[in-house]
């Protein structure tokens, strides 16, 4: 249990799937998302998990929107400190050229971290493809540009493989996971199903845990009980109740996860705590 403990919140705050038509709230352009990291940034959080979109609003691998975005949030109050990781999602492109393309940000551009899913999944109307070879050369890039991964792990199997690339020198310590709960075909919100997964990771990983949809909410309660942190934001789920009658904010979500967590007498991590908790510089 870790009550009492400071704990760290990452925001997930638009992703791949969510449209203007599925919600008024989800940040798409530039400018709405800077936006809503600065308030995230006003609230204390530490991590952000960007996605950017092209003028037709489809995610998008090329660098240079990433580019602009991260400049621009770290001349914010607070950027500078800000762990920002940028997407290398397979869910609409499998192959590692497109994909390794926003690792070669540099300078005041350059992310301090990048997602990794550990294996290929299916979602409930779409797969996300991750080949192993994929898989090794990603986190090979990420090792030679000096930029950490966000492992992500949906089941079991792949938090055995974040043991794989860490006994092949593929990853190295301290490893940051996303455990995320509640997808068709992965691990549910249930807390035999985490310890599972906390079981099966590496020892020391610093974890934070989300939930997909209706399940973003008990998955965080499971993070705020179980694990270092949680990860919330619209691109997980775009509701505040199970019964999808309010529509859901970034700024809401925070607020929600900052308050259950005052319950269990947990106050967000600083920022420079977190970094050196993750093994980036400050």
């Amino acid at each position: 249990m870790r009550t009492g403990t400071p704990f760290l919140v990452n925001l997930a705050c638009t992703g791949v799937i969510p449209t203007r038509a599925m919600s008024a709230q989800v940040p798409l352009t530039h400018s709405e998302i800077v936006a809503d990291v600065g308030r995230a940034l006003e609230a204390g959080v530490q991590m952000v998990h960007l996605h950017a979109r092209d003028a037709a609003g489809v995610q998008t691998a090329d660098p240079e929107p990433y580019g602009r975005m991260i400049e621009d949030i770290r001349a914010l109050p607070g950027g500078r400190e800000l762990v920002v990781c940028v997407t290398t999602s397979g869910r609409l492109d499998s192959g590692f050229d497109s994909r390794a393309r926003v690792l070669d940000l540099d300078g005041k551009a350059r992310p301090d971290m990048a997602s990794l899913t550990l294996g290929s999944l299916n979602f409930m109307q779409s797969a996300s493809i991750n080949q192993p070879d994929t898989i090794r050369r990603l986190a090979k890039r990420m090792q030679a540009r000096g930029i950490r991964p966000e492992l992500e792990v949906f089941d079991l199997g792949m938090a055995n493989f974040a043991r794989v690339l860490l006994a092949e020198s593929l990853v190295t310590a301290p490893l940051y996971v996303n455990v995320l709960l509640g997808n068709v075909a992965g691990a549910q919100a249930d807390p035999l199903q985490l310890a599972a997964i906390l079981a099966a990771l590496p020892p020391g990983c610093v974890v934070c845990v989300a939930g997909l949809g209706r399940f973003q909410l008990p998955a965080n309660g499971l993070g705020l009980l179980l694990a270092d942190g949680v990860r919330t934001g619209l691109e997980d789920n775009l509701w505040l109740d199970a019964q999808r009658t309010r529509p859901a904010s970034n700024a809401a979500l925070i607020e929600r996860v900052v308050s259950a967590a005052a319950l269990f007498e947990r106050s967000l991590m600083p920022r420079s705590q977190a970094r050196q908790l993750l093994g980036l510089k400050a």
